[in-house]
């Protein structure tokens, strides 16, 4: 195996009186044993001279990697910045104002290490060794942040706005960063949470610097961090536009649709369940209760490590990686299964029928295969193409399919007919590559009618559930 490595991010703007002595400190800090590092500093456009101090410092040594933006615009910014350029395992953010000692890398890196974390983030109000003793009121607006963080984030952080926060790069490569200032750290608080990370606080030492010394951040940028931490309370932005099925992102924020889709399949699951594309596991989280066994499968990287996190301490249920077109994967579950549950996955894959062939064989005799699929070919537009769907199906097109793998199709239910002019205006109508999230948001909130409503609207669904039996 090759050395670990952890990528050090530090946003830099006009910091000429500290900066050489903090990347002195940072090139020097122990690391654990054959850990390698290197250094990303983004310069924010400074004007004081802090750009010619960093290309000298960087011209001498191979560890740092210099960037510089054409514009001031923010740490926020100049993270986003540096996050795309890491290389590294793991990540830390260290800003270039010796307010944090590098020497504390170890500390901060263990949890990760040992595979309990996917985030660590050290707090400056638990017991560390060292903490300057500064200004009341500054303390009392950061505690303040962290408390209105926790409560809509369901967090017990006790330092949001620390400025050490360590992760797994992958991850923090797949969290959109939209704040371009000081509101990125309320935005990847609230975006971890929502994502299931397993966060870890470790104590470190603090010291803080006044106004007079340097100290950027203020006042109003507490007031912005308020809106931050309500903003993507609201908004589910959870994953980088370009990774993966985008339907994840937005069923994230419509839990009573869940709650009425997991309604229509319940009556139908056995004691031995298997899903493939189980996603982040909105799905089996819901299910998964009562079973004997409860197999959740996933061929992406990212989403196989939220559904590890998700089920690390529920024996009943286990995460596997597991291809949907490919039956080598499923091998080992020759008809073990009373029901499989295919869920959104035959509009993603090359040959639908192949799937639905690899999934009988892993049902027992009499056992049940419940498909959902998006219906209606007249549908298909620019939200399915940014969604990655090959295709919409039609009500016989699909039972064809379950029919000819030895399937006998047991029961047909069009759900969510409300849902189908929405998507015609957006995907065909405007061409958007996306539903508006608050109109989801809404949407969401009023599924108590639309799903009483629901078997008397003329029209066909969006989806299509079929039930059928081996």
């Amino acid at each position: 195996m090759s050395p670990l490595k952890l990528s050090i991010l530090m946003p830099v703007y006009n910091e000429r009186t500290v900066v050489e002595r903090c990347i002195s400190q940072v090139l020097s800090a122990p690391l654990p044993e054959q850990m390698q590092r290197e250094l990303i500093i983004v310069d924010d456009r400074s004007t004081d001279g802090t750009w010619a101090i960093l290309e000298h410092l960087a011209a001498a040594d191979s560890q740092i990697r210099l960037f510089r933006h054409e514009v001031n615009r923010g740490k926020g910014a100049a993270v986003r910045t540096a996050i795309q350029e890491a290389t590294g395992d793991f990540s830390i953010i260290q800003d270039a104002d010796l307010e944090y000692d590098p020497v504390e890398y170890p500390t901060l890196v263990r949890p990760l290490l040992d595979g309990r974390a996917d985030a660590v983030f050290g707090s400056r109000y638990l017991a560390g060794s060292q903490t300057r003793v500064l200004r009341y009121w500054h303390s009392i607006m950061n505690k303040a942040l962290t408390t209105i963080s926790n409560m809509f984030c369901n967090l017990n952080l006790t330092d949001m706005e620390t400025g050490y926060k360590v992760f797994r790069t992958d991850l923090l490569k797949s969290i959109p960063i939209r704040c371009d200032r000081f509101g990125f750290e309320p935005e990847i608080v609230m975006k971890c949470a929502k994502r299931n990370l397993r966060i870890y606080e470790v104590p470190i030492s603090y010291h803080g610097r006044t106004y007079e010394e340097g100290k950027k951040i203020g006042w109003k940028d507490g007031i912005k961090a308020l809106a931050v931490i309500f903003k993507f309370w609201v908004i589910d932005d959870l994953y980088a536009t370009m990774y993966g099925r985008a339907f994840l992102n937005n069923l994230t924020g419509t839990p009573q649709y869940l709650n009425w889709m997991v309604r229509v399949l319940r009556p139908f699951i056995g004691d031995t369940v298997l899903e493939v594309g189980a996603g982040i596991g909105h799905i089996s989280a819901r299910l998964m209760a009562r079973r004997l066994l409860y197999v959740a499968g996933e061929k992406d990287p990212l989403y196989l490590h939220a559904l590890r996190n998700r089920f690390l301490r529920t024996p009943n249920v286990q995460v596997r990686e597991m291809d949907p077109e490919c039956a080598g994967d499923f091998g080992e579950f020759g008809e073990s299964f009373d029901t499989a549950l295919c869920l959104n996955v035959l509009e993603y894959v090359e040959d639908p029928s192949a799937t639905i062939s690899i999934l009988h064989r892993t049902l027992k005799p009499g056992g049940t295969l419940i498909v959902l699929v998006p219906q209606g070919r007249g549908l298909y537009g620019s939200i399915d193409r940014a969604m990655g769907h090959q295709r919409r199906f039609r009500r016989d097109e699909v039972i064809r399919l379950l029919q000819n793998a030895g399937l006998k199709v047991e029961k047909v239910r069009s759900l969510n007919k409300i849902g189908a002019p929405s998507w015609l205006l957006y995907s065909r109508i405007l061409r958007t590559q996306h539903i508006n999230k608050f109109a989801l948001k809404v949407f969401d909130k009023t599924v108590w009618i639309w799903r009483r409503v629901d078997p008397v609207l003329p029209w066909r669904g969006l989806s299509l559930i079929l039930v059928a039996r081996k």
